[in-house]
């Protein structure tokens, strides 16, 4: 459930950060939807509770980075290279170097849940096809986007760094409250505010895209910390692939609200995460 919560939460964050992206460089948008989350845990931990710990606040502050760094590659990747492209290989490798790393430290899931995992694998490539819509060629210019060596060196680099921020979010032992979340957020703001200092973008927004990135700084929290409580009750290999699947909250979120249309795969995609959550639950 907590894995759940955390893709939910994933999906309508990117589904509204994506709004906001629309009106507002992306970046623009977490220097400010960052620090927030930071104030935000700040004021909650200590009802919380836990102690702190020297491991869990270094493998919060090494999540933090990687997922920092994701972040920024994932974004030059989309803003040189084909959406089409980019999204599900990155999403696949965030879907998938967790699961090897579990299962090559031992973990062995029941019968059903390989099948489960499978089929996430594929949904999560499937669901993550997207195919660039008027905004973005209005971003491009009209511009012949190329998978480039450059392209694909970001787009593998920010696959893999998110896969290590979900590595190092399960290496987080428990009793530690929501300190080690504080981390990976305080570190994860270091970074995208020291990227968009040197790109000369650092300009929060304002107006709606201000309201819009403070929505997405309270969801990045719950996503963090569901992902955090989930990895400390669950197997590595189950959890990251469950919480990898957050893209089918974003299409669905896009096709009733904006009503943008969804592809063919998009949609056996969609179908095929609900199989592979229910087969991993059934496990």
């Amino acid at each position: 459930m907590l894995a759940l919560t955390a893709a939910l939460s994933y999906g309508v964050s990117d589904f509204i950060g994506g709004v906001a992206s629309r009106r507002v460089a992306a970046l623009r948008v977490v220097i400010v939807s960052y620090p927030l989350s930071v104030l935000i845990v700040l004021l909650i931990a200590p009802f919380v509770g836990g102690s702190l710990s020297t491991a869990g606040l270094l493998w919060g502050a090494a999540s933090g980075v990687a997922g920092g760094l994701a972040v920024w590659w994932f974004y030059l990747a989309l803003a040189s290279g084909p959406m089409a492209v980019v999204s599900p290989l990155t999403a696949v490798l965030l879907a998938g170097i967790p699961v090897g790393v579990g299962l090559a430290a031992g973990e062995r899931p029941a019968a059903l849940a390989y099948g489960g995992i499978a089929l996430a694998l594929v949904a999560v490539v499937l669901v993550s096809k997207e195919s660039p819509d008027e905004t973005t060629s209005e971003i491009t210019g009209g511009r012949d986007m190329r998978f480039t060596k450059t392209v694909a060196w970001l787009t593998v680099g920010s696959g893999v760094a998110f896969a290590f921020a979900f590595i190092f979010l399960h290496k987080i032992p428990e009793g530690g409250g929501l300190w080690p979340v504080l981390a990976s957020r305080a570190t994860a703001t270091v970074v995208v505010w020291g990227v968009a200092l040197a790109a000369r973008q650092f300009s929060p927004p304002h107006g709606e895209p201000l309201k819009l990135a403070i929505y997405v700084s309270f969801l990045d929290v719950i996503a963090t910390t569901a992902t955090m409580y989930a990895f400390q009750g669950g197997l590595l290999s189950l959890v990251s692939v469950i919480a990898s699947l957050y893209p089918a909250a974003t299409v669905m979120l896009a096709m009733v609200m904006l009503g943008e249309r969804v592809g063919r795969l998009q949609q056996v995609g969609m179908v095929l995460a609900l199989a592979a959550v229910a087969l991993i639950a059934g496990a």
